[in-house]
């Protein structure tokens, strides 16, 4: 850079085709979707499409004096303002880069993310973006960035799909042939199909769900309780058309053998397949009480399940059975619309085994200051009704609730039942084992998500459970990359996080049990990071020196709290 400022150039003005982010151009390029017209249920390109695509005009954009070339040093980020919206810019090993300034999963501002090594991580949730190309390269999230060294780029837009390929084949849908079938649309997937578009797979894909909406994002459910499928979707049923991936809603497979590479379906339709993705995630755990024919208890599953509870507390009795994050997020959620709030735990302080009893006792104490009442040590008895409608709670200590409303959050198993006799391996517990590709004992059948046990690299490749959002979009790359022969391993930091009561709470890393956890910070005021460490005896021997035992000290896990977002502003 010679000159004394640095121009951000981003088109501002475009046709009202071009600002359809499912076709936009990525840097610059022609998008190889934008002329095709739909043909059929799958809007295959027609003959007539086959030229090609032209190229658009550059038409209005700013060009923004931004800072002075010496203004960042390497290693720094900054926000700059382009009059109609703002940008990322970047400065790292002496080059400058513009990306879009938030991150396309909840909005967080990158600018108070991590740059390293050509990368910027999000300060919310971990996603990581290429500087370079804007790709979004590690989870959550389904949507890579904008890069600003391009004309044409919607600078209202803070995200883009990467470019996909099509299928080169008009296939009628009918047809009981995939060469891709994926059972499941949460994020495992919804990803795996994505990425086998965006690295040039043009077959059949075919994605069945039980749901009957297209896929949406489930961890928003329990947080904010009144939101639509609309306002939850992640792709909408024109981007899955325009990309020529195939959604079957209400679909529920019945696998009874995978020797002949099919699969049949609850209404006996039937669908064979050169492979397959196993992706059907979790389902509640059964919990025995008397009185399971009373109406308004839920397990929180659909969008319409947390409507009704919305709905039914409002100035009204909730009662919340179980402390997990889903329960614990309800029951924050609640605390501003319902009449009275309570919580119903077998252990004596909330997430006392994932988080530790300290922090379990600080977050207890921020509920119990929120107007809400715990009942620990406890379980449920009976649901009580009133002409078929829950009216109490009975606890086996024999306390009575008064109850409209019940949420059960007490935990979840894998959904992975359809699959006994079908000659996939699952293990006492119902998960299905796989190896670093993601595929299962069955040559050509893959595994992802909640469900599966896989090779985990900072567990020196011992197979685990992580039942992750954000891992489970890495299973489905991963598997969709296994399917097409190029092969590649997981590679990242677990991450979850939740938000309740305006703090946020943030956990990276694998922390299956500890010895101990260390504090930084105010345990009081909720601005700590904890560190979650075990203690490891191991022989160790130098050639020169002590020989002996050695007490390691490993740090498993970290969690964040902080004072912050709120949902309503993008945790």
């Amino acid at each position: 850079f010679n000159g004394s400022s640095i121009e951000v150039k981003v088109e501002l003005t475009l046709l009202d085709k071009e600002k359809d982010t499912d076709v936009m151009s990525p840097n610059g390029k022609a998008s190889p979707f934008s002329d095709c017209r739909p043909n059929g249920a799958l809007g295959h390109c027609s003959d007539e499409d086959s030229a090609p695509p032209r190229l658009y005009q550059p038409r209005d954009y700013v060009e923004a004096s931004v800072c002075h070339v010496k203004d960042l040093e390497n290693g720094q980020m900054r926000e700059v303002d382009l009059g109609s919206g703002r940008a990322l810019l970047i400065k790292e090993h002496g080059e400058f880069s513009a990306i879009a300034h938030k991150c396309p999963h909840y909005g967080a501002p990158l600018v108070k993310g991590v740059l390293s090594k050509g990368h910027v991580r999000c300060p919310w949730h971990g996603a990581c973006f290429n500087i370079a190309t804007g790709d979004i390269e590690d989870f959550p999230g389904l949507d890579s960035l904008p890069t600003f060294q391009v004309t044409f780029v919607d600078l209202q837009s803070q995200k883009r799909s990467k470019a996909m390929a099509r299928c080169s084949a008009v296939i009628n849908s009918s047809t009981g042939f995939s060469h891709i079938l994926i059972v499941g649309s949460g994020p495992a997937g919804l990803v795996c199909a994505e990425t086998l578009r965006q690295e040039g797979f043009t077959d059949r894909i075919v994605m069945c769900t039980m749901d009957k909406h297209p896929p949406y994002d489930r961890p928003k459910l329990s947080k904010s309780l009144e939101s639509t499928a609309e306002q939850l979707r992640l792709r909408s049923i024109d981007f899955l058309q325009d990309h020529d991936i195939e959604l079957l809603t209400e679909k529920e497979v019945r696998l009874k053998t995978l020797v002949t590479r099919a699969v049949t379906f609850q209404d006996g339709s039937r669908m064979e397949y050169r492979k397959l993705f196993i992706a059907t995630g979790s389902k509640p755990k059964p919990m025995n009480y008397k009185g399971q024919d009373v109406k308004n208890v839920f397990h929180l599953r659909t969008p319409e399940d947390a409507n009704c509870v919305a709905r039914l507390a409002n100035n009204r009795n909730a009662v919340i059975v179980g402390t997990s994050f889903v329960g614990m997020e309800v029951a924050a959620a609640l605390t501003d619309k319902a009449h009275s709030v309570s919580i119903i735990g077998i252990e004596a302080i909330p997430f006392q085994k994932a988080l530790g009893e300290k922090v379990g006792r600080a977050i207890m104490k921020l509920f119990e200051t929120n107007r809400v009442k715990f009942y620990m040590l406890n379980e449920v008895s009976e649901m009580l009704g009133h002409h078929g409608q829950l009216k109490e709670v009975l606890l086996k200590s024999g306390k009575v609730l008064r109850a409209d409303v019940c949420v059960i959050g007490t935990g979840s198993r894998p959904a992975t039942g359809f699959l006994k006799g079908s000659g996939v391996h699952m293990d006492s517990k119902g998960f299905v084992p796989v190896n670093k590709t993601m595929q299962t004992n069955v040559e050509g059948v893959f595994a992802g998500g909640d469900i599966v046990t896989f090779p985990f690299l900072g567990r020196s490749n011992k197979k685990v459970n992580i039942p992750h959002w954000q891992m489970a979009h890495v299973h489905g790359r991963v598997a969709a990359l296994g399917m097409m022969g190029r092969p590649t391993e997981i590679k990242t930091v677990p991450y979850f996080w939740s938000a309740m009561f305006g703090k946020s709470i943030r956990y990276a890393g694998y922390g299956e049990g500890f010895d101990d956890v260390v504090i930084q910070g105010d345990l009081d005021e909720l601005k700590f990071v904890a560190f979650y460490t075990r203690y490891v005896l191991v022989s160790q021997s130098w050639s020169s020196g002590p020989k002996g035992l050695q007490v390691i000290v490993f740090a498993l896990a970290i969690t964040c709290v902080t004072g912050g977002p709120t949902f309503e502003s993008g945790v």
